[in-house]
């Protein structure tokens, strides 16, 4: 039986990295087709398509009553992608990543005040209805923000590389829309990939596997369950990072982390109030927070992502697990 799960193991690992190599391009065409900086692309587009399978079972789990388990899922998937996806983005890509100033001064600024607002209001030990509505109104002001950048709002409806300079406006916007159609139809087929090899095949596998090999579920739980959460965000930032990318990978990141407290908490929290959890306010979001700021200020220093940074936070990723362990004898939420 352990050689069928290896064989789903492997295959979905394969269908995994195909599918974010072709999320990928169909981002990367968006963003050279529409003229939109790539950073940009990775934070809205990018974002969104990684982290709605956390969006997913997040609110599912609201629904069924469970809502303290979208506040962990959210703040684990803070961290992981933080620290895992960005770190090994770093070690893997052909070169320093560098990113725009602008955008991660904006940006950067925006997640950091989000976190510490988050962590202020719940501190009292429940984030209810008012903070998913505040949430809410704050993810559309965010989304406001970013088109009010110069890059952004200058790529919307102007010709980019890709457009004849000759020619009516209508055939000018034709030709631009049929460029769009496959760079479009790349981004969603690439995405569902990632979603479903990530959630029902690497995860399902990994966790027949270990559980045959009669590993203990406390380690099943910080490794398999806690980093298959943030599949989509790891298998996107690396192909992207590969590919040379490595802008998008940066902005997937932000914008996920800007998405995991804003949307998922938020819309959590409106459909039922979250009791907080004294080790989350104590222990977990105060991590988030470091781990935020940690990643931030090492992108600002020169504006670039160097393999040693990867490394800084692939070690705190690491020290989140073993604190964790240590602290509470358990995984960390996700």
């Amino acid at each position: 039986m352990i050689v069928l799960y290896l064989i789903v193991l492997i295959v979905s690992f394969v269908i995994l990295f195909k599918c974010a190599d072709l999320f990928v391009t169909g981002a990367t065409g968006l963003s050279e087709i529409l003229g939109i900086p790539k950073m940009l692309v990775g934070i809205v587009f990018v974002g969104l398509g990684t982290t709605a399978p956390e969006f997913g079972v997040s609110v599912s789990a609201a629904f069924s009553g469970f809502s303290e388990m979208a506040l962990g899922n959210a703040i684990g998937s803070v961290i992981a992608d933080d620290g895992i996806a960005l770190g090994l983005a770093a070690l893997v890509a052909p070169a320093v990543i560098f990113v725009n100033c602008r955008i991660l001064k904006i940006a950067g600024a925006f997640l950091l005040f989000i976190d510490f607002l988050a962590y202020f209001l719940a501190r009292d030990g429940v984030l209810g209805r008012f903070e998913g509505i505040l949430f809410l109104l704050l993810l559309v002001g965010y989304f406001y923000l970013l088109y009010r950048v110069r890059g952004l709002r200058s790529g919307l409806g102007v010709p980019s590389s890709y457009d004849s300079p000759s020619g009516s406006e209508d055939a000018v916007k034709c030709s631009r829309w049929s460029r769009l159609r496959r760079p479009i139809l790349l981004f969603v087929v690439g995405i569902i990939g990632v979603v479903v090899a990530s959630r029902f095949g690497v995860v399902w596998a990994a966790v027949h596997i270990t559980e045959l090999l009669r590993i203990p579920e406390i380690i099943i739980g910080s490794t398999v369950v806690a980093l298959g959460t943030s599949l989509p965000e790891i298998s996107t930032c690396i192909t992207a990072a590969r590919k040379g990318e490595g802008e998008l990978a940066v902005g997937n990141i932000i914008g996920a982390d800007v998405l995991n407290i804003l949307w998922i908490i938020g819309v959590a929290a409106l459909v039922r109030p979250i009791r907080v959890d004294v080790d989350i306010i104590n222990f977990s979001f105060p991590f988030m927070i470091l781990v935020v700021t940690v990643m931030l200020v090492s992108l600002r220093i020169g504006c670039r992502l160097t393999k040693m940074k990867g490394i800084i936070l692939i070690v705190l990723y690491g020290a989140y697990i073993l604190l964790t362990l240590l602290l509470f004898g358990r995984p960390p939420l996700h």
